[in-house]
C-alpha cells in the first residue's frame, strides 16, 4: 500500500489532518512536538462510481481502495542540521512514497507560529533540499570512484552531480527541469525533494469564502510543481469526521462544502502516485483495486490473487459507466459491449473486469 506523509512546522495541523482523514486519535495540540513519533493510518478512496456499481449488482459488501498516511510531526528551521526532532523526523519522511505539505494559513491567537503559507513552504523546502544535498555530498565521491571501475555507474553518478548543482542552488528536485530518467537515476540516493508533492493550505471558517485566493500564492510559488494544491479547514473536516455520515453530510453543507474537501484531496494524492482502478462487481462483493498505470490484464488479475495471474488465460472486460448503462452483465453481454481481452490488454482507469484463468 503506497503512503503520503505530512510535512510541515509545528501546529500547521497535520495531526488534525491525520484524524480527518483515518478517524483515528492523534494528538493535535497547540505546541510544538505534539508529534513525536509518526502515526500511521489508512484512509478510503471514496468512489461514486463503484457506489453505482454495487448498487446496481445489489452488493452486499463494498470494499474501497485505501491509501496510507502518516503524521511524521513538525519540521523547524535547521531540521536538516538535527534541530528540533529535525534528523528523526527526515527519517520518516524516506520511507514515504509522496510528501503533502501541510501549509497553514489561519491565525489563532492560541497557537503559536507563523500563519503565512509561503512561509511554511519555504522553510520545509530549505530544510529538505538541505537534507537531499548532504546525502548527495557524502555519497558521491565513493560513487566516482566505483564508476572508474563499473561503467555501469556513470550514468548515476552524472545524475548524482545534476542534481547536486540543482540543490546548491537552493532548488528542490520535483521543481528542476530534471528529466525523469535522470531522477529514476536519483533513486538509490533516496532523496526527499524526488518524491512527489502535494499541498494542502490548512484555513479557518473565515476563509471559506475566499479560499481560492488564499491557496492562489502557494500554486504560483510551486509553478509547474503545483498539479495538486488544495484549500481545506482542517480543524472543520477534522470534525466532521466524527460524525455519522448524515450528520456529517449536514455539517458540511451548510457550510457548502459538499462532499468536503478531504475526498477530492484524496483522490488527487491517489492519482499523483500514478495509481488507477479496476472494479469487480456482484451480488456478494464490490471492490476498488489498485494498479499502476500501464499494467497488463495479467498484472492487474495479480492484484486479485497470484494464481489470477499465473494463470490467466483472458478478461471480460466493460467500462463502469457502460455497464451502469446497460443495467446487469448480462445486458451487456446481450447487447456485445463485453469485450474478451488478452494477456497484452492495458487496463484502462474504471475498467469493470471477469477473470477468467485455470491454474
Amino acid at each position: 500500500m503506497e503512503k503520503f506523509g505530512f510535512v510541515g512546522l509545528p501546529n500547521a495541523g497535520k495531526s488534525s489532518l491525520y484524524n480527518a482523514l483515518t478517524g483515528g486519535g492523534a494528538l493535535a495540540a497547540p505546541y510544538a512536538f505534539a508529534t513525536t513519533d509518526p502515526n500511521i493510518g489508512v484512509a478510503k478512496v471514496f468512489d461514486d462510481r463503484l457506489d453505482q456499481l454495487a448498487e446496481l449488482s445489489r452488493s452486499r459488501k463494498v470494499v474501497y481502495a485505501t491509501v496510507q498516511f502518516a503524521d511524521i510531526g513538525g519540521l523547524v528551521e535547521g531540521a536538516s542540521k538535527g534541530e528540533g526532532l529535525g534528523n528523526k523526523f527526515l527519517a520518516g519522511i524516506r520511507e514515504v512514497d509522496a510528501i503533502v505539505y501541510v501549509l497553514r494559513a489561519f491565525a489563532d491567537p492560541d497557537v503559536p507560529g507563523p500563519t503565512d503559507p509561503l512561509e511554511h513552504l519555504r522553510v520545509l523546502e530549505i530544510e529538505l533540499t538541505l537534507a537531499d544535498l548532504e546525502t548527495l555530498e557524502k555519497q558521491i565521491d565513493r560513487k566516482r570512484k566505483a564508476a572508474k571501475q563499473d561503467n555501469s555507474m556513470i550514468d548515476e553518478v552524472k545524475a548524482a552531480e545534476l542534481a547536486i548543482e540543482k540543490l546548491s542552488e537552493g532548488t528542490p528536485i520535483y521543481r528542476t527541469d530534471l528529466s525523469e530518467e535522470i531522477r529514476e537515476r536519483l533513486a538509490p540516493y533516496y532523496l526527499l525533494t524526488n518524491k512527489p508533492v502535494l499541498a494542502l493550505v490548512n484555513i479557518d471558517e473565515d476563509q471559506l469564502a475566499d479560499v481560492g485566493a488564499v491557496v492562489q500564492p502557494v500554486v504560483d510559488e510551486l509553478g509547474p510543481a503545483s498539479r495538486s494544491v488544495f484549500g481545506a479547514c482542517i480543524q472543520l473536516e477534522a470534525e466532521a469526521a466524527q460524525l455519522d455520515p448524515e450528520d456529517r453530510a449536514e455539517m458540511l453543507d451548510g457550510f457548502g462544502l459538499g462532499e468536503g474537501a478531504l475526498p477530492r484531496f484524496i483522490a488527487a494524492a491517489y492519482h499523483e502516485l500514478g495509481l488507477r482502478t479496476f472494479f469487480t462487481t456482484g451480488e456478494k462483493e464490490s471492490r476498488a483495486w489498485t494498479f499502476r498505470a500501464g499494467s497488463s490484464a495479467p498484472e492487474c488479475a495479480g492484484r486479485i490473487h497470484t494464481d489470477m495471474q499465473r494463470g490467466f488465460i483472458r478478461a471480460e472486460v466493460i467500462h463502469w459507466d457502460e455497464l451502469v448503462e446497460c443495467g446487469s452483465w448480462s445486458g451487456a453481454r446481450d447487447v456485445g459491449k463485453l469485450r474478451a481481452e488478452g494477456k497484452d490488454y492495458i487496463v484502462a482507469d474504471g475498467d469493470v473486469m471477469e477473470i477468467r484463468f485455470n491454474v
